[in-house]
Protein backbone atom coordinates (compact mmCIF):
# COMPACT_ATOMS: atom_id res chain seq x y z
CA UNK A 1 0.00 0.00 0.00
CA UNK A 2 1.38 3.36 -1.02
CA UNK A 3 1.40 6.32 1.35
CA UNK A 4 0.12 9.74 0.35
CA UNK A 5 3.66 11.05 0.02
CA UNK A 6 4.62 8.21 -2.31
CA UNK A 7 1.51 8.69 -4.45
CA UNK A 8 2.21 12.42 -4.70
CA UNK A 9 5.76 11.68 -5.87
CA UNK A 10 4.57 9.15 -8.47
CA UNK A 11 1.95 11.60 -9.77
CA UNK A 12 4.67 14.23 -10.23
CA UNK A 13 6.75 11.75 -12.26
CA UNK A 14 3.77 10.85 -14.44
CA UNK A 15 2.86 14.46 -15.16
CA UNK A 16 4.74 14.54 -18.47
CA UNK A 17 4.15 10.89 -19.43
CA UNK A 18 2.04 9.84 -22.38
CA UNK A 19 -0.36 6.88 -22.04
CA UNK A 20 1.36 3.66 -23.08
CA UNK A 21 -1.54 1.21 -22.86
CA UNK A 22 -5.05 1.81 -24.20
CA UNK A 23 -8.25 0.05 -23.16
CA UNK A 24 -10.88 0.08 -25.89
CA UNK A 25 -14.10 -1.64 -26.86
CA UNK A 26 -12.85 -5.06 -25.75
CA UNK A 27 -12.39 -3.71 -22.21
CA UNK A 28 -9.82 -5.55 -20.05
CA UNK A 29 -8.70 -8.63 -21.96
CA UNK A 30 -5.58 -10.79 -22.21
CA UNK A 31 -3.82 -8.60 -24.77
CA UNK A 32 -4.33 -5.45 -22.66
CA UNK A 33 -3.07 -7.25 -19.55
CA UNK A 34 -0.06 -8.61 -21.44
CA UNK A 35 0.84 -5.12 -22.69
CA UNK A 36 0.34 -3.65 -19.22
CA UNK A 37 2.51 -6.30 -17.54
CA UNK A 38 5.29 -5.79 -20.09
CA UNK A 39 5.17 -2.01 -19.59
CA UNK A 40 5.14 -2.34 -15.78
CA UNK A 41 8.10 -4.72 -15.95
CA UNK A 42 10.09 -2.22 -18.02
CA UNK A 43 9.03 1.09 -16.47
CA UNK A 44 7.31 0.44 -13.11
CA UNK A 45 5.01 3.45 -13.62
CA UNK A 46 2.47 3.27 -16.45
CA UNK A 47 -0.26 5.59 -17.63
CA UNK A 48 -3.28 3.86 -19.20
CA UNK A 49 -5.88 5.59 -21.39
CA UNK A 50 -9.47 4.28 -21.29
CA UNK A 51 -10.94 5.12 -24.68
CA UNK A 52 -14.45 6.50 -25.13
CA UNK A 53 -15.64 3.35 -26.89
CA UNK A 54 -15.02 1.30 -23.72
CA UNK A 55 -18.45 0.61 -22.22
CA UNK A 56 -17.23 0.01 -18.65
CA UNK A 57 -16.80 2.71 -16.02
CA UNK A 58 -13.27 4.10 -15.80
CA UNK A 59 -13.04 3.40 -12.06
CA UNK A 60 -14.08 -0.24 -12.59
CA UNK A 61 -11.50 -0.66 -15.36
CA UNK A 62 -8.81 0.91 -13.14
CA UNK A 63 -9.55 -1.41 -10.23
CA UNK A 64 -9.62 -4.47 -12.50
CA UNK A 65 -6.32 -3.53 -14.15
CA UNK A 66 -4.67 -3.03 -10.76
CA UNK A 67 -6.00 -6.35 -9.43
CA UNK A 68 -5.14 -8.37 -12.54
CA UNK A 69 -1.61 -6.95 -12.83
CA UNK A 70 -0.79 -6.98 -9.08
CA UNK A 71 -0.04 -3.26 -9.21
CA UNK A 72 -0.98 -0.23 -7.12
CA UNK A 73 -3.62 2.18 -8.37
CA UNK A 74 -2.03 5.60 -7.94
CA UNK A 75 -4.55 7.90 -9.59
CA UNK A 76 -7.57 8.14 -11.87
CA UNK A 77 -8.09 11.46 -13.66
CA UNK A 78 -10.73 11.65 -16.34
CA UNK A 79 -10.08 8.67 -18.59
CA UNK A 80 -6.43 8.25 -17.55
CA UNK A 81 -5.29 5.67 -15.00
CA UNK A 82 -1.88 5.64 -13.33
CA UNK A 83 -0.51 2.29 -12.12
CA UNK A 84 2.70 1.44 -10.25
CA UNK A 85 4.41 -1.89 -9.61
CA UNK A 86 7.91 -2.04 -8.18
CA UNK A 87 10.38 -4.18 -10.08
CA UNK A 88 11.34 -7.11 -7.82
CA UNK A 89 15.06 -7.20 -8.73
CA UNK A 90 16.08 -3.86 -10.25
CA UNK A 91 13.82 -1.02 -9.10
CA UNK A 92 14.08 2.08 -11.29
CA UNK A 93 12.01 4.50 -9.22
CA UNK A 94 13.23 5.37 -5.73
CA UNK A 95 10.22 6.25 -3.59
CA UNK A 96 10.60 8.87 -0.85
CA UNK A 97 10.85 7.71 2.74
CA UNK A 98 7.54 7.48 4.61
Amino acid sequence: MLSGKEKRYLRSLANTMEPIVQVGKGSVNESVLFSLNEALEARELVKVKVLKNCLDEVSDVAEELAAQSNSELVQVIGRNVLLYRRHPKKPVIELPKK
